[in-house]
């Protein structure tokens, strides 16, 4: 689980026309180094835990790396010293200063320059808008879902957001089956690390593209957030806050049903209402 700063921080609170004093706890937004074969490759800021998880997912929705197989070892650096895994990548490793990913062969995909991803950023490595659509494929229509199905999976989600509930300051995102069972979920101070973590998970658990599920997203849904799911082939994805016009775009192209402003027993769906039931 992600990390909220360690206790003992002090705030003075004004509330009902007095000050007083109070212990409070902040989420942590730390920077990750994350190297290919050795050299720095893209500086993320993020809440430190799933590190592992992170680097792969978010390689993956560049296109460094299209499977499990493309990589050879993952070496990290953490503050207790370095660990080097060569027999299996191991995410039980949940919190490092770098993590190196090692990849058999040539990666599939170089991004053009060096990226300093920011929280509220998810795709600063990108050049130019098209580039975003790279290797993205439509969405098949199999999959469908009953829209009573919907509202009750923003609650589930909040009901696994144990860090949102100590510091306020968390995003998150949880993979659900079609009939609402919860599959996994990642918190994170920035929402587009908290699907790379998720999507990390996925990938080291052999079970990408997850054609049969759902994601929620804590938030608006953005761009990033829609470009991200679509390439790891997720058909339908839920935000309890507001779409951006491009990823309204990007989803009527590529098939995947982009719900918005989920509240209550109430949503809109932007795109391919077809997977409702």
């Amino acid at each position: 689980m992600a990390r909220p700063q360690a206790p003992g921080l002090r705030v003075r609170r004004w509330e009902g026309g007095r000050w007083s004093e109070q212990a409070d706890a902040v989420v942590t937004e730390e920077p990750l180094q994350l190297l290919l074969g050795g050299e720095p490759l893209s500086v993320v800021m993020r809440t430190p835990g799933h590190d592992v998880e992170l680097a792969l997912g978010l390689f993956f929705a560049e296109g460094i790396m299209s499977t499990l197989a493309d990589v050879d070892f993952v070496r990290i650096s953490a503050e207790s010293g370095e660990t080097e895994d060569r027999v299996r990548l191991d995410a039980s490793i949940v919190e490092s200063n770098h993590v190196d990913v090692r990849l058999r062969t040539a990666p599939r995909r170089r991004p053009e320059r060096a990226m300093l991803s920011s929280s509220a950023c998810g795709v600063c490595g990108a050049v130019m808008i098209e580039d975003l659509r790279r290797g993205l494929s439509p969405l098949p229509l199999g999959m469908t879902v009953e829209a009573d199905e919907i509202p009750p999976l923003a609650d589930a989600l909040r009901e696994r957001q144990g860090v949102f509930e100590k510091t306020g300051g968390l995003h998150a995102a949880g993979l659900f089956s079609p009939r609402g069972e919860l599959l996994c979920t990642r918190e994170d101070v920035g929402r587009h690390n908290a699907l790379d973590k998720v999507v990390g998970r996925l990938l080291l658990d052999g079970k990408l593209p997850a054609s049969s599920s759902v994601l929620v997203v804590s938030g608006r849904a953005g761009y990033e957030i829609v470009q991200k799911s679509i390439t790891a082939g997720i058909p339908l994805l839920v935000a309890v806050g507001a779409p951006s016009s491009l990823a309204v775009a990007l989803a009527r192209e590529f098939n995947q049903t982009l719900i918005g402003f989920l509240r209550g027993r109430r949503f809109n769906v932007y795109s391919c209402p077809e997977r409702l039931r």
